[in-house]
């Protein structure tokens, strides 16, 4: 999808859903924790803000976050499941959104083309300019 689709679809989603929820783990915790960890943590979150709470819960991979509902995770979930795939059109859209406003504080990185991830812009800025206060230190670059 593009940009501009995820973009509509989101505004879509957002009008129509029942309930949303979105969770979000600092750099600090992602360092702390390893991604993965990280990844269950903002998944039990977006969870537990859901309301009325879930009956049931699907999740795109292949690892369930510890949670109190019942729940299955479902490998490539977001190309069989359209609540799988609103979802994850949700956490994207919100990402990049939050990466254009890091984008204003931290204008020397990129962030608003490449939304953090490790393209070669990227890489290069961190070279040129060392880390920012929202890169994670456990990340390698290579």
């Amino acid at each position: 999808m593009t940009p501009k689709q995820r973009d509509r679809l989101f505004d879509e989603i957002q009008r129509t859903a029942i309930a949303i929820g979105v969770g979000c783990v600092h750099h600090e915790e992602i360092d702390r924790l390893n991604i993965l960890g990280a990844t269950m943590r903002a998944m039990r979150q977006a969870i537990e803000q859901i309301t009325p709470p879930p009956d049931y819960v699907l999740v795109d991979g292949t690892q369930l976050p510890s949670i109190s509902f019942p729940a299955q995770a479902i490998p490539k979930g977001d190309s069989l499941s359209q609540s799988i795939a609103a979802g994850s059109i949700i956490a994207k859209v919100t990402r990049d959104r939050l990466m254009v406003e890091f984008d204003e504080l931290y204008p020397h990185y990129g962030f608003q083309r490449h939304k953090g991830y490790g393209t070669l812009q990227h890489r290069q800025a961190i070279g040129q300019f060392g880390p920012c206060p929202i890169h994670r230190h456990s990340f390698k670059l290579q």
